[in-house]
């Protein structure tokens, strides 16, 4: 197993890092323990969830992956597992959390209170790493970071890492850490697939400059990188769930995942999986894990049985054919989920 340290901390993680935002609403905990055990059991040593999990969020079920995550750690030597949290991000961003009322923001009293509430649910001391779901566009970055360095600090969380952020944001969350003294972020989790390569444009460089690590998650595009909108008959997935909804947020990611560009892109690397051999998923984990700057790609499932050929990605290293065919198909199509 080829493991990876994430930024410039001592965590070390497997390439790829299971997931749980289906547990408790897509996925019963029966089934969950099944996902995490076959995980672990091929070596995965990395978990990442989240206070508002299951997905889509609700103010019912906010909290309960946790609690099914929790109560699976306690079946393994907690420190044989690397676990990852956050804290939910800020009501002045691109949708309002429905927790705390809907009042959250990435200030010193949240950062605080999310913490307490997910190392309960959690049932554990500490946190591996504890990272920021989305940033915040009202509270300075100086009070967010000493908030996450008093954490470090206390022991209740080892590293630190942001998610869903800009290059931008990034660049000064990690100066103000360096000149205020503060633990900084070591991570960055953002959507990055085949389907969408917008990490490459910018933050890849910021990645490999300042030595943070990209935790990438959505490696198959919602899952429409595994061809099932491409088949005619299928009318089973999220999106078309999405679609159907009455949210302006799920109607917006559906388009965003499922539109003309998305499936024509994806029929395009099926055919070049299909050519090389390889299990579409496969492919898709394979490539977002290639990159030197991605210590791991964090992959789902609502059943046991989906998770084998993301799995079968941790051995596989893509060869320069199916690469360069990849690229083709990006330059063909560029930025297909805009």
């Amino acid at each position: 197993m080829e493991y990876r340290y994430i930024g410039k901390s001592g965590l070390r993680v497997s390439p790829i890092c299971m997931g749980t935002m289906t547990f408790g609403l897509q996925c019963d905990e029966r089934e969950a323990f099944r996902i995490l055990d076959y995980a672990y059991d091929r070596g995965v040593n990395f978990y990442d969830t989240a206070e508002l999990y299951p997905v889509p969020p609700s103010g019912e079920l906010a909290g309960v992956t946790e609690e099914i995550v929790g109560r699976w750690l306690k079946t393994k030597p907690r420190d044989s597992v690397i676990l990852a949290s956050k804290v939910a991000g800020a009501a002045s961003g691109w949708f309002v959390p429905p927790i705390r009322h809907g009042l959250t923001a990435i200030d010193r009293f949240h950062i605080k209170h999310a913490v307490e509430g997910s190392l309960k649910r959690l049932g554990v001391e500490y946190i591996d790493l504890y990272q920021m779901h989305w940033p915040d566009t009202v509270v300075p970055i100086e009070e967010s970071m000493r908030a996450f360095d008093e954490l470090v600090k206390s022991g209740k969380v080892r590293y630190v890492g942001t998610s869903n952020d800009t290059a931008y944001g990034t660049c000064k969350a990690l100066m103000t850490s360096k000149y205020e003294g503060l633990a900084r972020f070591e991570s960055i989790q953002n959507n990055f697939s085949l389907l969408n390569r917008r990490f490459l444009d910018e933050l890849s460089t910021v990645a490999k400059q300042e030595h943070i690590s990209l935790l990438a998650y959505s490696p198959l595009a919602g899952g429409v990188l595994s061809g099932k909108y491409n088949q005619a008959n299928n009318k089973s997935g999220r999106f078309y769930e999405y679609n159907n909804s009455n949210l302006p947020r799920q109607k917006a990611m559906a388009h965003r995942f499922l539109n003309s560009k998305t499936l024509a892109s994806t029929q395009k690397y099926l055919k070049i999986a299909s050519d090389g051999g390889i299990d579409p998923v496969t492919m898709a984990i394979a490539w977002s894990k290639q990159f030197d700057f991605v210590a791991s790609t964090i992959v789902g499932a609502r059943e046991m049985v989906q998770l084998k050929a993301s799995l079968d990605a941790m051995e596989v290293t893509l060869d320069k054919d199916i690469l360069d065919a990849c690229d083709k198909v990006h330059q063909e199509i560029l930025y297909p989920m805009g």
